[in-house]
């Protein structure tokens, strides 16, 4: 007869090996998370394989609103993609991509400009062959302007019009960098913007932009070898270097702060912001902190622990979120508050309070420890994610030459303490603020009101 005392042993043996086993398979699995850097006929290429009977593979350029040299360029560059080509016109494109189960997607955001497609791992040649045709050959007719690009571009000002809290974001920019940064993500509806956005100088922006230079390839699901093969076939003729001559105005980031108030029957909303880090001088107490500060539980039916949730949880029609939004040499820590007026104002001086606690040293050393780990588990989780990490991915190449390392930045939250949280809080509290504004201004306050310096 086996005693009780042999099958406990038995049984600790096996979930010990089960342990290294399941250690193992995470550690492969990790290994798979970064992504493999080449050059191939001089463009910079990255790519990560998981197996995977799909694949991602997008073109990303340093061509974003803060280079863009007039307003809406880089809209109108995201919004031609996959328009008709020298060799294809849009609707064969289309209809390609449709028979092969394609999905084709463009998009622009403060530093770049994404032209990627999503498709079955065995179709990769077609598909790299169309995105060298897309950022090489395209033909930015003037019909196409005037029907889509100019009709998209009026669509989404609508919709940023009528979204307060997107408005208010992008005039905490504006505040907070001036231009660069700063430039709006569309052009307003009340800007002139005629005279700046036509399809001849989307044309000559993007002959800037889609230099190799200028450019990355990113994939995820394909391996480096079958990706070299088709882009050493495929790209070879994209331009080395703008046709015209012309360079990229790459001015360096340079923080103002401020305030601005913006009327709107819209709803009300309120951005707090404060300088941040960029990816080239990370510091991970603002990753931490934003957690910390937070707003949004992670639980379902809990409040959550962050202290914002904390604070606002009886005030009515509140919706609070902290951010921490890092860019290639620069960063926003942000905090947006949106609902009815009363409340948005209440909310805003309760940041101030719960800033001047932390500052205070009054944050708990399990809060502290519980915004680190979420911290942490954000940073790895975008970077497992593919859009945004293809989107990382390439902008940490086309700006600094190698993908942006997020499990480098998220071992060094094991590093933040309660001390230097306070000392972060201390440090921004005593600094300029950015504090953007939309909504009932009778009620809503002024930045001097909830104690804030701009």
């Amino acid at each position: 007869m086996i005693s009780r005392s042999s099958l406990a042993r038995t049984a600790q043996q096996a979930a010990r090996q089960a342990c290294r086993v399941q250690r193992r398979t995470y550690a492969a699995a990790a290994s798979t998370g970064s992504y493999e850097t080449s050059d191939v006929t001089g463009l910079k290429v990255a790519s990560r394989d998981a197996h995977g009977p799909t694949t991602t593979l997008a073109v990303v350029a340093k061509a974003g609103t803060r280079y863009q040299p007039l307003p809406g360029l880089s809209v109108g560059l995201a919004e031609f993609a996959f328009k008709n080509t020298q060799r294809r016109s849009a609707l064969r494109i289309t209809r390609e991509s449709e028979l092969l189960g394609g999905q084709l997607a463009s998009f622009h955001s403060r530093e770049a400009v994404v032209v990627e497609a999503s498709f079955l791992r065995e179709d990769l040649p077609y598909f790299t062959e169309l995105l060298a045709e897309v950022i090489s050959l395209t033909k930015y007719t003037t019909h196409e302007f005037h029907e889509d690009v100019e009709r998209v571009l009026h669509a989404k000002q609508a919709v940023l019009n009528a979204d307060v809290a997107a408005t208010a974001l992008d005039n905490a920019h504006a505040i907070a960098f001036h231009t660069g940064l700063g430039s709006s993500l569309l052009p307003s509806s009340s800007t002139p913007y005629q005279k700046y956005l036509n399809e001849e100088y989307i044309a000559s922006y993007a002959d800037v932009a889609y230099a190799k230079p200028n450019i990355a390839l990113i994939a995820d699901g394909a391996s480096p070898d079958s990706l070299s093969k088709w882009v050493g076939q495929f790209f070879k003729d994209v331009p080395s270097a703008p046709r015209s001559g012309q360079t990229l105005k790459t001015d360096a980031t340079k923080y103002f702060g401020g305030e601005q108030r913006t009327s709107s029957s819209a709803g009300n909303s309120i951005v707090i912001a404060f300088p941040g880090s960029g990816y080239d001088s990370t510091k991970p107490e603002h990753a931490v902190l934003a957690t910390l500060l937070g707003g949004q539980s992670t639980i379902k039916w809990a409040p959550g622990f962050s202290l914002l949730a904390k604070a606002t949880a009886g005030t009515s029609g509140l919706t609070v979120n902290t951010s921490n939004l890092t860019y290639s040499d620069a960063g926003l820590l942000t905090v947006q508050l949106s609902g009815p007026a009363a409340s948005v104002r209440k909310g805003a001086e309760e940041i101030v309070k719960v800033l001047k606690s932390i500052a205070d040293g009054q944050a708990s050393q399990e809060d502290v420890k519980k915004a680190a780990a979420y911290a942490k588990f954000n940073l790895l989780n975008q970077n497992q994610l593919r859009q945004p990490s293809i989107a990382l991915a390439g902008s940490g190449i086309v700006n600094s030459g190698k993908p942006y390392d997020s499990a480098a930045i998220a071992k060094a939250i094991d590093g933040v303490s309660a001390e230097s949280i306070k000392t972060a809080a201390k440090t921004l509290l005593e600094g300029k603020a950015t504090v953007s504004t939309v909504g009932d201004l009778f009620v809503l306050p002024y930045a001097e009101e909830i104690g804030l310096r701009v």
